[in-house]
């Protein structure tokens, strides 16, 4: 028998075990009530079938736009001491993509970087994908002021891909691009070491004629895909969009195709949730 603080007697050693077959590790925010970051990152990748991992940055009752809000950010120490336990558990065994979001300090973002350093140079295909969540057009940045340039420095070169929106995008590059041929240019400027693609979701607002204007850059070459703009105003829809992409690439689709059924999917739940008169979005039908 085991006795008080003991090892309890397993019948074997859990070290030779196969850890969790994870297909994503999903680094971002998550909340109590919505579904905005890991909320509603883990059940999108889910329903494709994928493993999830959730770390949470921040943890929180609900999204900041309402009126009244509790929790913050995970204390540093705990976030490194998730990030080593995703190690300690081996979880890169069997992992094929990090999806990074929202991120509560620069001082996460550092550690995240540390950590994805080590986790790419044991296993560069490992795909990395950024969506440096810090604000948009309507509401201005709404994270610390010092994270942007975290995430360019520190988070961008680790980056297979990113998926900023426009107002993000400028933030990353630091000047307004107000034009199509402006934000594939900057884009282009980001494409090397690790970095194969940007996707730029609502990019070049000042052109834009109503539609959702999405601009995909490679070093084969750019492509704009545009859609009739579905008019519902659901905070989440671009931690859903990337889930979306993420999970389509995992399943082998190429960079295009992926947009695409990420936009389909974003357009298919916005649509449900203004159906529904809902203040959050709608994942599946009611």
């Amino acid at each position: 028998m085991s006795g008080p603080g003991a090892e309890p007697d397993l019948g074997f050693d859990p070290r030779s075990l196969e850890p969790l077959p994870v297909d994503v590790v999903s680094v971002q925010s998550q909340v109590v009530y919505g579904c905005v970051g890991n909320s509603v990152a883990v059940p999108t990748l889910q329903a494709l079938g994928l493993n999830v991992v959730p770390v949470p940055t921040v943890l929180l009752s609900n999204t900041p736009h309402y009126d009244t809000l509790a929790g913050g950010a995970v204390p540093l120490e705990w976030f490194e001491g998730y990030l080593r336990a995703l190690d300690e558990r081996r979880v890169l065994r069997h992992a094929r993509a990090v999806l990074v979001g929202y991120l509560g300090s620069p001082a996460q973002a550092a550690a995240l970087a540390a950590w994805l350093e080590r986790a790419t140079r044991a296993k560069p295909e490992l795909l990395v994908v950024l969506d440096p969540v810090m604000g948009d057009f309507d509401s201005g940045l709404y994270v610390d002021p010092q994270l942007p340039a975290a995430l360019r420095d520190r988070l961008v070169p680790h980056a297979t891909g990113l998926t900023p929106n426009a107002f993000e995008f400028e933030q990353l590059i630091g000047r307004p691009l107000a034009t199509v041929a402006e934000t594939v240019a900057a884009a282009r400027g980001l494409l090397e070491g690790r970095t194969q693609w940007v996707v730029v979701t609502s990019a070049a607002p000042q052109e834009d004629g109503g539609g959702s204007r999405i601009v995909l850059v490679t070093s084969s070459g750019h492509e704009v895909v545009t859609w009739e703009r579905v008019a519902y105003g659901a905070k989440g829809t671009g931690d859903l969009f990337t889930a979306a992409v993420t999970g389509a690439l995992l399943q082998g689709a190429g960079l295009r195709d992926a947009v695409v059924a990420a936009h389909a999917r974003v357009a298919t739940v916005l649509e449900r949730t203004a159906r529904l008169n809902c203040n959050e979005l709608v994942l599946t039908d009611a």
